[in-house]
């Protein structure tokens, strides 16, 4: 049965509001039924008009959607909410749905400081509800074959990882400019948090490296800058990481390399062999092998892992992207809620999305990554989370 979606952000002109809900309905598990979609609650109406739902489902406000779908009938309020917002105002509206008994779906980061993150993991654990972070690129078929593949052993010990994320959107001042709305929350300190690049993609990167590794960080040493004149928080930065077993990283998340789009990469290296993936050819795996001929691993593919099969809806050959990955996380939670709603186990696919710990490692790497670039010492210790 399709889990009933109410929806707190994502208005019209918001990018990824769209994403979200083209991700929810793409495997019919959701039905959008309510919404606050804007603080304007004119926006909100329009949205909610052109969304074709019910008037008295379109909220002015969050604390309006939250408190009067919460007094309906439980057959048809919402089940799950879903928070597309900036990132100052993931925290209170998360908050609020939970210890009102909603379920929750969260972009990343998901709050806008640690200390958030800590409470809102807190009121998680107090209520017993569920929640997904949206960290788009784990969804990926092959981003799920190499994980796989890492945790075989077949690569033997890992020894090494590479991550990095170019963009070149903020080459120049666009938050300077009226129309450009994206530019202007993401640059603004009181929006965004303490991070530009490093908390914008830098922890997508962060978030990549820890799920296909299954490492987690342990030091890092940040090297973070402001490349554009007049911008208030970093566009540029490479970390070095030391990561648990002894192995060593390097991170690279930029906003400046002009002419770059979103070609997300990571490399893995063990003491047998290594693989590579990246978005611009995301269904592609290249495994390198020590001793013998690389090989090229395809989405689709009967050879590939229970997990990367899952993941994957259409024969080998055709092409699946970012929709498909973003739609992935959300079919996942809802597979997990819908088998606990039927008193049953949920399988380990269900179970693999984003959750409340990779939020809390998230914001643990904005402000490390952060206090290191500002910090005079070689290396600065991550918080055991």
């Amino acid at each position: 049965m399709k889990l009933r979606l109410g929806m707190i952000g994502g208005g019209q002109g918001a990018f990824i509001g769209a994403v979200h809900r083209i991700a929810s309905a793409l495997d019919s598990q959701y039905d959008l039924v309510a919404g606050a979609f804007s603080s304007n609650p004119d926006t909100s109406r329009a949205t909610g008009q052109a969304l074709g739902l019910a008037p008295d489902r379109v909220y002015g406000s969050y604390q309006e959607l939250i408190e009067q779908e919460k007094a309906r009938l439980a057959a048809e309020r919402v089940q799950v909410i879903s928070i597309v917002t900036p990132n100052h105002l993931h925290f209170a509206p998360a908050k609020l749905a939970l210890e009102s008994g909603f379920d929750v779906v969260i972009d990343k980061p998901i709050t806008f400081s640690l200390a958030e993150a800590q409470e809102l993991a807190d009121v998680l654990k107090a209520t017993g509800r569920h929640l997904c972070l949206t960290h788009t690129y784990t969804g990926y078929p092959m981003v799920k074959e190499a994980r796989h593949l890492v945790a075989s052993g077949v690569l033997g010990t890992i020894r090494k990882a590479y991550v990095e994320y170019p963009q070149g959107w903020l080459s120049s001042f666009a938050e300077g400019s009226a129309d450009n709305k994206q530019a202007a929350w993401r640059t603004d300190p009181a929006r965004s948090g303490i991070a530009g690049a490093m908390g914008d993609i830098g922890t997508h990167a962060f978030n990549l490296l820890e799920y296909v590794t299954g490492l987690q960080v342990e030091k890092l040493c940040a090297d973070i800058n402001v490349v554009v004149p007049g911008r208030q928080l970093d566009d540029d930065g490479a970390v070095l990481l030391r990561l648990s077993s002894g192995a060593s990283g390097v991170l690279v998340a930029t906003q400046v390399a002009a002419g770059e789009e979103n070609n997300l990469r990571l490399r893995v290296y063990g003491d047998q062999g290594g693989l590579e993936w990246q978005q611009a050819d995301n269904n592609t795996l290249l495994v390198k092998w020590l001793d013998r001929p690389a090989e090229i691993h395809r989405t689709g593919a009967s050879y590939l892992s229970a997990a990367a099969r899952h993941n994957a809806r259409v024969p080998a050959g055709h092409p699946e992207g970012y929709l498909e990955a973003f739609a992935n996380i959300y079919r996942n939670f809802a597979l997990h809620l819908q088998a606990e709603q039927a008193g049953e186990t949920a399988s380990p696919e269900a179970l693999d999305y984003p959750s409340i710990a990779d939020g809390l490692r998230g914001m643990a790497f904005v402000e490390t990554v952060i206090a290191s670039g500002r910090s005079d010492q070689k290396w600065t210790e991550f918080p055991s989370i």
